[in-house]
């Protein structure tokens, strides 16, 4: 028995937009919810929520349980971090603050066993492979692994096509806060001259042939992104959903 399909890399490679959820409070109660919601993917947010190995697991576990496949946010690019979550189980990973293709190249090859990288073999014993009951799982787990990296600054926006051009990229998400705050214009995503680098990116990405992906708070930015070619696509977080339901909730007086 070989590595299971990945179907979110499958669909993305065709161009399908694909729309999730983040999840950041470290709950697989949530991420059962989220899964069950209508959710293209949920995405396990290790860099800014928990960096929990059991808390991830127990999510992956939650989320393999509905319909929505599973994302894992790294809180970095170190290899031991990618060895540990695709070990979990995670076969789709997104990493943060990638600014090169030098940087890019060594995230794909945490992600691949040797030859082609340097994954260690724990997987047979983990549950990736099902605790060894998929007893084939290293014959093709290098091709079903989705890597997704985020472009987050000004370096990364002038390397989007050597980034692309990485092969085992599969697609190139852009941080429009770390972005903004890089352009400095932080604390503000929807400056105009933020808007346009985004943009731009986009196109870029698409012409590349990579999935481009970005994460944005309202129905009319989301809608602009899709037309713009972004088909990964973050519809909102969790904590903030949570958050702002529970005030609004809170700020009720009834009379």
């Amino acid at each position: 028995m070989p590595a299971p399909k990945n179907l979110l890399k499958e669909r993305l490679a065709r161009g399908d937009l694909q729309r999730g959820i983040w999840l950041n409070l470290g709950s697989a109660l949530v991420a059962e919810i989220a899964g069950r919601s209508g959710f293209d993917w949920c995405l396990v947010d290790g860099e800014h929520g928990p960096w929990d190995p059991v808390s991830i697991r127990d999510q992956l576990i939650a989320i393999a349980a509905t319909p929505a496949q599973a994302v894992v946010r790294v809180p970095m690019a170190e290899d031991w971090i990618l060895k540990q979550v695709l070990d979990l189980g995670a076969q789709s990973v997104l990493v943060p603050m990638i600014d090169s293709a030098e940087e890019a190249r060594a995230v794909v090859r945490a992600c691949r066993y040797p030859p082609d990288g340097v994954r260690g073999q724990g997987a047979l014993v983990a549950r990736a492979s099902g605790f060894h009951e998929a007893k084939d799982y290293t014959t093709n787990a290098n091709d079903e692994i989705c890597v997704l990296v985020q472009a987050e600054s000004r370096a990364a926006l002038g390397a989007i096509e050597q980034i692309a051009a990485v092969d085992g990229v599969d697609g190139i998400f852009i941080g429009p806060a770390d972005l903004a705050a890089d352009m400095g214009h932080r604390d503000d995503p929807g400056h105009p001259e933020v808007q346009t680098a985004i943009a731009e990116a986009i196109a870029r990405i698409r012409a590349a042939g990579r999935t481009a992906g970005i994460i944005l708070g309202t129905p009319e930015a989301r809608a602009e992104a899709v037309r713009r070619g972004v088909n990964f696509i973050g519809m909102g977080g969790e904590a903030t959903l949570l958050a702002e339901a529970l005030r609004a909730l809170g700020a009720e007086r009834p009379a």
